[in-house]
């Protein structure tokens, strides 16, 4: 008798696990579909600044289209190293509303450089790596 009971209280504990699981799985069903439906489209993801002069900050703007069906949000913005300051529209860009990343490179060593912006957004599930370059004089 006392091994059925314990047969059967492991028996609704693991019931009682697999109820758990579909909650969980239709949550993150919806959260992919929500992502699905915002697109943004980037004018660039590669800027060529060209020559720069030394000791003078650089602002290079990256834009980019909702091309989507619900509104996307910056979610985070970094450069590549302390060398590039950034900033982005911080408010949710609407459906067929433009916006901009802007990476602001600090020239201070002479010769070439290539630097990187990883934009982060709700509109994608992998980040965009935007890319600038050019050459400090």
């Amino acid at each position: 008798m006392k091994i059925i009971r314990i047969l059967m209280l492991i028996l609704a504990l693991g019931l009682m696990s697999f109820s758990a699981i579909v909650p969980v799985k239709a949550l993150i069903s919806e959260s992919a579909t929500a992502t699905a439906d915002g697109t943004i489209v980037w004018k660039t993801e590669s800027i060529d600044v060209g020559q720069i002069p030394q000791g003078t900050p650089k602002a290079i703007v990256f834009e980019f289209k909702n091309t989507g069906k619900t509104a996307v949000v910056i979610t985070n913005v970094q450069g590549s190293c302390g060398c590039t300051a950034t900033d982005y529209t911080k408010e949710p860009i609407l459906p067929g509303k433009s916006a901009k990343v802007t990476a602001t490179y600090n020239a201070a060593n002479k010769g070439a450089f290539t630097k990187t912006v990883t934009v982060t957004t709700s509109a994608e599930k992998t980040a965009k790596i935007l890319t600038l370059k050019g050459t400090v004089i």
